[in-house]
């Protein structure tokens, strides 16, 4: 006999299953948002300058904590957050030059990634929050609204950024709210000045131990790395092209003499001030 919890097991997956679409519908419905031609508009991100300027603490030790404890704790700033976010889901971005959209969806997803976590808060990692029994993360929930589309984080990184850019540089720019991502800035990135800042968060992370480091003659790097390997050359060696392009000296001389990946790592706890 099946059991009522079986059932339900049973009833979810299907009704799951049911709402999946195919690739190649996932790809028509996020088409106009890659392929979007460049309009002469510009979004006003002030707002979220001043919530990042506030709750985003620059450490000593090269990464950048979120005082989660303290925003949480703030109802005018909650909604002050919120209130950004729909103000750019009131955006079609297909008004805006390429380099306002890059900077539209990017900062999307971060204000998303926070409100998110500042709605589950206190968590211990990003990966805690699922919708379901069987994800692995929020990434492929639906979170936000644009121009008629509902979209989730996965959709905006890969299916719009990763696809209408190939910009290996967006894996700066997004922050999953992770210790071992790429720092998440103390203001918004924009159109005007992206491609500095761009090539800031990069060299950031690059030169940071927990981006790429050299320990007794092997390659040890970010799991990004190895989970994107295609934006990045597809290969070891264009990894490590990838990364001396950012390198500072030091870790430049280091890279000339090694060959290969010797390891990946990666911390998924939350990048909260309460931990260190």
């Amino acid at each position: 006999m099946t059991s009522v919890p079986d059932l339900a097991r049973r009833a979810w997956l299907t009704g799951a299953v049911a709402a999946l679409v195919t690739p190649s519908q996932a790809a028509d419905r996020l088409d106009r948002f890659r392929n979007a031609r460049a309009g002469r508009g510009a979004v006003d991100h002030a707002a979220f300058d001043r919530l990042l300027g506030q709750y985003v603490r620059v450490g000593g030790d090269g990464l950048n904590r979120v005082d989660y404890a303290a925003w949480k704790a703030s109802a005018p700033e909650l909604r002050a957050l919120s209130a950004y976010v729909a103000a750019l889901e009131a955006v079609d971005p297909a008004g805006l030059s390429r380099p306002e959209q890059f900077a539209f969806w990017v900062n999307l997803y971060n204000a998303l990634t926070l409100r998110l976590v500042l709605e589950r808060y206190p968590v211990r990692s990003i990966r805690a929050i699922r919708p379901n029994p069987v994800s692995i993360g929020p990434w492929k929930q639906p979170l936000t609204a644009v121009a008629g589309q509902r979209l989730s984080l996965d959709d905006i990184e890969h299916g719009i950024l990763r696809r209408g850019w190939r910009e290996p540089r967006v894996h700066y720019a997004v922050n999953c709210a992770s210790v071992g991502c790429p720092n998440l800035r103390t203001r918004a990135f924009r159109g005007a000045s992206l491609e500095a800042e761009l090539t800031d968060a990069a060299r950031d992370f690059v030169n940071h131990p927990r981006g790429a480091r050299v320990v007794d003659g092997k390659l040890v790097t970010s799991s990004i790395y190895r989970w994107f390997r295609e934006d990045f050359g597809g290969s070891d060696a264009g990894i490590i092209a990838h990364l001396t392009r950012h390198a500072a000296p030091p870790l430049r001389a280091a890279l000339a003499q090694v060959r290969d990946v010797s390891r990946h790592e990666y911390d998924w706890s939350l990048n909260d001030t309460t931990r260190r």
